[in-house]
């Protein structure tokens, strides 16, 4: 079965069409619930979302070591992840860039690494402004899912990583066994129904378990990487898989 079917294209919001209309509609989204963004991420996950950025960005620990890495956190939202790289950044180092499409999002990010070294860049993921061949590692945490094609962002982060350049992405799965089902009703009746309380965007936290269904399993994934040209390609579930890493390096 090939791993390019309808799961595998890219995100699709309700009402849209293609992936321009996604595209919009995912930015629209993240620009309206970016004010209550941080609270409910922390309240509907109980705080395990901290866990995994830090231990997301400890696994490419050696790189961020190095003080001359160049380093992208695309997607980056309101900064968390960012903040997890910057732990084990050196004090004088090549900043970190931070880059997501949406403004509302990335406005709350620079606040929060105002007096850090990282730089907010307002980018779309499909169309870096990046050089080839510049970069040494980049990272994305739970925003690769929102890409309206995800073969094309693996190729354009296979694009701008030089050779021997580490790529993540901490995404949701869906996890199986008593876990999964206790999850898939967790994540599909009770997380949209307090999102939607708490944030008066109900279509945003119905998207969400959308989201992650759509979205191709590690198998499928894994497969995907290694098609845009990603080596050593690998997947370590999170928290009984709810969540995970992929790691990929460009040949």
């Amino acid at each position: 079965m090939s791993v390019t079917g309808a799961r595998a294209t890219g995100a699709q919001p309700d009402g849209t069409a293609d992936e321009q209309s996604s595209a919009a509609a995912v930015r629209q989204m993240f620009d309206s619930i970016a004010p209550r963004y941080d609270l409910l991420n922390h309240v509907l996950s109980c705080n395990i979302d901290r866990v995994w950025w830090n231990r997301a960005a400890r696994r490419f620990r050696s790189t961020l070591a190095r003080p001359q890495a160049s380093i992208l956190d695309i997607c980056c939202g309101t900064g968390d992840m960012t903040l997890a790289l910057l732990r084990h950044r050196p004090p004088a180092a090549k900043p970190i860039l931070a880059a997501d499409f949406s403004h509302a999002m990335l406005a709350r990010g620079a606040e929060k690494f105002r007096s850090r070294n990282a730089v907010a860049v307002e980018a779309d993921a499909l169309h870096l402004p990046v050089p080839d061949s510049s970069l040494d590692l980049i990272t994305t945490a739970f925003g690769f899912r929102n890409l309206a094609n995800y073969e094309s962002g693996l190729r354009e982060f296979h694009r701008v990583l030089r050779p021997g350049g580490e790529l993540g992405i901490l995404d949701f799965s869906e996890p199986g066994g008593s876990v999964g089902k206790l999850y898939a009703f967790y994540f599909r009746r009770i997380l949209p129904a307090i999102g939607a309380r708490l944030s008066s965007m109900g279509s945003a936290y119905s998207y969400l378990p959308a989201s992650v269904q759509r979205f191709p399993s590690p198998p499928e994934m894994v497969a995907l990487m290694q098609r845009a040209g990603f080596t050593e390609v690998s997947w370590t579930p999170y928290t009984f898989g709810i969540a995970g890493q992929y790691r990929g390096v460009r040949a």
